[in-house]
């Protein structure tokens, strides 16, 4: 794989530049380093219009075809935009959920409908989305979901309670996984994938308070909450084909972007070994020298999964057990750099990223998880 960049792809970033820098200025240029995982709350209703300038400029949906309203980008382009993005520390984006997931989702899987009604919002900026995924008791194990979806007429509704809903109280949608199959059908069998509005009686949200003491995930009740007939993307009863391809999608360009911010973390993780000392320590060097390897053989290994043909497949379960490992270990090391003296006076920085990290390995599909997907996806061993 050639991981050099055309000299058309350096014409692009310095486009990508040029318009960063034009338009991160007055109250958006005050957003700058504005929120991210942990962070959520911080300037939303400036990010969400930061969201909008965006979607004028057409740098939302970047990678997806022309003929759904996409700029049709390269992967290597895409690459080059989360990057700079991420350099410049422009607003965190507040509709990751529309663009990487659910866009993708209903270009791959959704009717021409389904395409021309929710497309066209995302790449305004105007619609935001969430995941209905998880639930209390099928967190990891998705297909023991029990919430249900009922045809009522020309509606389905929807009873059930989904839990660590990212920006629920936000979204105006959400795309639900919800059980439509009766007992007879195996259990990933009698599932669908339906897209629910937010703002209707029968959804009560509830904030979940985190370690850190915010709270951008949320508890979600559906309490025969409504939705149109013709929002199933996909088969109804097959669902499950198309959670496991939103799934997929979810660990693209974006995770580039992501190791940028994990750039800028381990450099202050460096910097507070250098002040307190403790980069002398060879235990501690050597551990600053494993992270640095590390986030370079992240980079690589998600250049190489872009650059493959066809949908991701089990190595998207890669990428996820190798950053969010590597991650939780940052976390970790930021504590151990600043010694007994630094962690009781307490930086604040330093103990979000360690209580943070360690959700790293559960949400979004656990470490185990991963395992047993790359074992029998990858490797064939038995279940």
């Amino acid at each position: 794989m050639d991981l050099r960049f055309s000299a058309e792809d350096e014409a692009f970033r310095a486009e990508v530049r040029e318009w960063l820098d034009g338009h991160l200025v007055g109250e958006f240029a005050e957003g700058r380093g504005l929120g991210g995982p942990g962070r959520e709350h911080e300037g939303f209703d400036l990010r969400r219009a930061w969201e909008r300038v965006l979607g004028e400029a057409g740098w939302i949906g970047l990678g997806w075809p022309k003929e759904h309203g996409g700029r049709g980008a390269t992967v290597m382009q895409q690459v080059i935009f989360a990057e700079e993005y991420s350099r410049a520390r422009a607003p965190a984006r507040v509709n990751h959920m529309g663009e990487h997931l659910l866009g993708p989702t209903l270009v791959a899987f959704g009717t021409d409908e389904q395409q021309a009604r929710f497309l066209p919002p995302i790449l305004r900026g105007d619609e935001l989305w969430c995941q209905g995924y998880s639930e209390p008791n099928a967190g990891s194990d998705l297909a023991n979901v029990q919430t249900r979806a009922v045809l009522d007429g020309d509606e389905w509704a929807v009873t059930g309670q989904k839990v660590w809903t990212s920006l629920a109280h936000w979204a105006d949608w959400c795309f639900v996984v919800a059980r439509t199959g009766g007992a007879d059908k195996p259990r990933h069998k009698g599932l669908s994938y339906l897209l629910v509005p937010m703002g209707q009686t029968g959804i009560e949200i509830r904030p979940i308070v985190q370690l850190t003491g915010t709270s951008e995930f949320n508890e979600v009740f559906f309490d025969g909450a409504r939705t149109s007939r013709g929002n199933v993307v996909g088969e109804v009863d097959g669902g499950w084909r198309v959670a496991m391809g939103t799934l997929a999608f979810e660990r693209g360009v974006a995770t580039l972007a992501q190791q940028i911010g994990f750039e800028r973390e381990l450099a202050g993780v460096v910097a507070t070994a250098r002040e307190t000392g403790r980069v002398e320590e060879p235990v501690v060097r050597n551990r600053l020298v494993e992270a640095w390897i590390g986030l370079r053989l992240l980079r690589f290994n998600a250049l190489r999964t872009l650059a493959s043909d066809g949908e991701p497949g089990p190595e998207a379960s890669v990428a996820k057990l190798a950053w969010a490992t590597w991650h939780r270990a940052l976390g970790e090391l930021a504590v151990d750099v600043q010694g007994p003296a630094g962690v009781a006076a307490g930086d604040e920085g330093a103990e979000a990223l360690f209580l943070f990290t360690r959700a790293d390995t559960i949400y979004g599909g656990s470490n185990e998880v991963q395992r047993n997907v790359i074992a029998e996806r990858s490797l064939g061993l038995p279940r």
